[in-house]
C-alpha cells in the first residue's frame, strides 16, 4: 500500500480539525430523522437527515481534490472503516458502520452501477403520526410492516447513494460506532461527499 508522504502529513491535520468539532442535536429538518443545528454542524455530521455520530469521529479525512489516478475503494468491516485509493494512493478515510450481524454486508470485489445523489430507501424508515409529526416507530421495514392507523411512512433519505452490489451501497447514513445497518455502508455526511464526487460507474469496491 503506497501512502504518500502529503497525505500522511495532512492526517495529522485532519485529525485536529476534527478534534475541534462538535455537533449538537437540534429538531426534525426534512420530515425524518432529527437532523443537526445548522449547515456549519451538518458538514461534519450526518447531514440534513441524520443525528450526527454517537461517538466522536476522529478517523475521517479527505486530501484527494488535485490526486490524479484511478479511483479504488477497499471496505473494512471489521475496523469499521472505508479507504479511497487514487492510483494506488491513500486519499482518504471514512468512518463506516456496515451491515449487522443478520444482514451482514458480504465479502467480495464488486463495482460502483449507480450514483444517485438523492436516493431513499424503497423498503425502510419510519413511522409518523400524520397528526403531529411525531416518530412512532424509527425501525421500519415496510415489506413486513403495517402502517398503523393515524400514520404515515417516510422512507429513509440516502443522500449520495453509491451502489456496487445488488441493493447495498455506500452513503450518508447514522454511525452508532458499531455495524448497525442493513447492510449498506453508512458514512458521515462529508465523507459520503468527497466519495460520491470521486467515483464513477465502474469504479472497484473491495469489501473484506
Amino acid at each position: 500500500m503506497k501512502i504518500s508522504d502529503h497525505v500522511q502529513a495532512m492526517l495529522g491535520a485532519a485529525v485536529f480539525f476534527s478534534l475541534a468539532s462538535c455537533a449538537p442535536s437540534g429538531p426534525a429538518s426534512a420530515g425524518y430523522m432529527a437532523g443537526v443545528g445548522g449547515p456549519i454542524f451538518q458538514q461534519t455530521s450526518g447531514g440534513p437527515h441524520h443525528p450526527p455520530p454517537a461517538i466522536h469521529d476522529d478517523i475521517s479525512y479527505w486530501e484527494g481534490d488535485g490526486v490524479s489516478g484511478s479511483p479504488l475503494i477497499r471496505i473494512n468491516r471489521s475496523e469499521q472503516k472505508a479507504y479511497f485509493y487514487k492510483g494506488g494512493n491513500l486519499v482518504g478515510v471514512s468512518k463506516i458502520s456496515s451491515g449487522k450481524e443478520d444482514s451482514g454486508t458480504p465479502a467480495g470485489r464488486y463495482k460502483i452501477t449507480q450514483k444517485n445523489k438523492d436516493h431513499k430507501s424503497s423498503a425502510y424508515g419510519v413511522f409518523k403520526d400524520r397528526a403531529t409529526g411525531k416518530t412512532i416507530d424509527d425501525s421500519v421495514d415496510i415489506r413486513t410492516d403495517k402502517v398503523p392507523p393515524g400514520a404515515v411512512f417516510y422512507n429513509a433519505p440516502m443522500p449520495n447513494f453509491m451502489r456496487f452490489n445488488g441493493g447495498i451501497g455506500m452513503h450518508t447514513g447514522y454511525l452508532p460506532g458499531y455495524a448497525a445497518s442493513h447492510g449498506c455502508i453508512r458514512m458521515p455526511h462529508h465523507m459520503s461527499e468527497h466519495f460520491f464526487n470521486n467515483v464513477s460507474i465502474g469504479t472497484p469496491v473491495i469489501v473484506e
